[in-house]
């Protein structure tokens, strides 16, 4: 099977909260809320970069459709990760979450591996990672 990662949802608790937070605090685009006229059907979606969008799904309509109970959080399951340009890039990041609500669980700062990283966790506590490497450069 060849990797085609196109979407990355994530169960929320509160879908107006969610959209607010990436929305209007973290400034990302989006239509809003679509599909509220299906049972289980609202979503919002932003579009990340070409070819990947992140979707925000009610927990309750995501275990459904899975056909999965709705199972407890765990913080460490997973995290995303943001990658930006600089060390600088990354603290205006992380100011930038903060501001919008996200909990700042590990403030930005030099990594083992030469790198500069933060974690921040947003209102249904989903761990985002924002880093800088500069072993990996960001593609054009």
């Amino acid at each position: 099977m060849k990797p085609r990662i196109a979407a990355l949802t994530l169960g929320v608790d509160d879908l107006e909260r969610a959209l607010r937070f990436y929305g209007d605090g973290l400034g990302w685009k989006t239509e809003g809320i679509v599909g509220t006229e299906f049972e289980h059907g609202a979503v919002a979606f932003f579009d990340l970069q070409p070819g990947l969008i992140l979707a925000l799904y009610p927990r309750t309509s995501l275990a459904y459709d899975a056909t999965l109970p709705p199972g407890p959080r765990s913080e460490t399951e997973f995290t995303i990760g943001h990658m930006v340009a600089s060390a600088a890039e990354v603290d205006a990041a992380m100011e930038l979450a903060g501001r919008a609500g996200a909990k700042i669980v590990k403030p930005a700062g030099q990594t083992f591996w030469g790198g500069y990283a933060g974690y921040f966790q947003d209102l249904d506590g989903h761990l985002w990672e924002v880093l800088w490497n500069p072993h990996l450069p960001l593609p054009e």
